[in-house]
């Protein structure tokens, strides 16, 4: 029988995994697997303008605590009549995002290292 602690390792760094839902917890999420490392959200309109909606598909590559273990997929959409249009995201809206989980992984293992 294996070790609990082995039985509920997740296969990504656990800090970005955790950062990851922390920066996005004002989204609705779709999917979460901590094995593959994704997270996909719904979509989410932005409440300053009804006519637009964003979604972000993340996956985390592996256990290093490093930029390119990030893969940000932002996804904009514009309401035009009745239907949905996709649009281009907005400048750098995946590299905020990145920075924003990078930097909240990094408080976390800060806060979490032994003293």
């Amino acid at each position: 029988m294996k070790a609990a602690e082995e039985i509920y390792q997740i296969g990504v760094n656990a800090y970005l995994w955790r950062a990851t839902l922390d920066t996005l917890s004002f989204m609705p999420i779709k999917t979460a697997d901590h094995n593959g490392g994704l997270i996909l959200t719904e979509w989410k309109i932005n409440p300053k303008d009804s006519n637009e909606r964003t979604k972000v598909d993340i996956i985390i590559l592996g256990k290093k605590l490093t930029a390119d273990a990030l893969k940000v997929t932002v996804h904009r959409q514009l309401r035009e009549d009745s239907d949905w249009k996709d649009q281009s995201p907005r400048p750098g809206a995946a590299i905020n995002i990145r920075n924003a989980i990078l930097m909240q992984a990094r408080l976390l293992r800060r806060d979490n290292a032994p003293t």
